[in-house]
């Protein structure tokens, strides 16, 4: 299986690099794992809705640049479902032996993400109501892609 994270905004804090680095280092021996950062667009505190959508537009393209035709795409969007840890390891699980092994998860920017965006992903997933920095939600998506793995793979980890 195949599972990229594409987000927008490079990582500045060295403890989410370090984090994502460690999580990337613990799925190398049963997937291949890559996180690609797209630039963020740079835009003024206050906008209108048109600018908003603008960046989100413009960001959208350059996810959209990475995303190829066959990858299952999952939007990680606030109203999107929530599953829990063992929801995600079976829709992970059955991607990989029924659908696709090609599996990518996007994290828009601080306006979110585009409508076209949203529109190419096949699945919505929200980590609960609570609004996450774009950046951390890297880390912690990381993680239970981890943890999706070590379940799926019936090995301790998981509690």
């Amino acid at each position: 299986m195949f599972i990229q994270i594409i987000g927008v905004g490079k990582l500045k804090e060295k403890y989410l690099v370090q984090g994502i680095a460690e999580y990337a280092k613990r799925l190398t021996p049963y997937i291949k794992f890559q996180v690609i950062e797209v630039p963020d667009e740079k835009a003024p505190e206050t906008m209108s809705e048109a600018e908003v959508r603008q960046v989100k537009d413009r960001e959208g393209e350059r996810i959209l640049s990475h995303v190829k035709g066959d990858a299952h795409v999952i939007a990680l969007a606030i109203g999107g479902q929530l599953w829990s840890s063992e929801e995600l390891a079976a829709e992970l699980d059955k991607l990989g032996t029924y659908g696709t092994s090609h599996v990518v998860f996007v994290i828009g920017g601080s306006h979110g993400l585009s409508d076209d965006v949203l529109r190419r992903a096949q699945q919505k997933l929200s980590f609960g109501r609570m609004t996450l920095p774009h950046q951390l939600m890297r880390l912690v998506l990381v993680e239970q892609v981890y943890r999706a793995v070590k379940i799926n793979r019936g090995e301790p980890y998981h509690k």
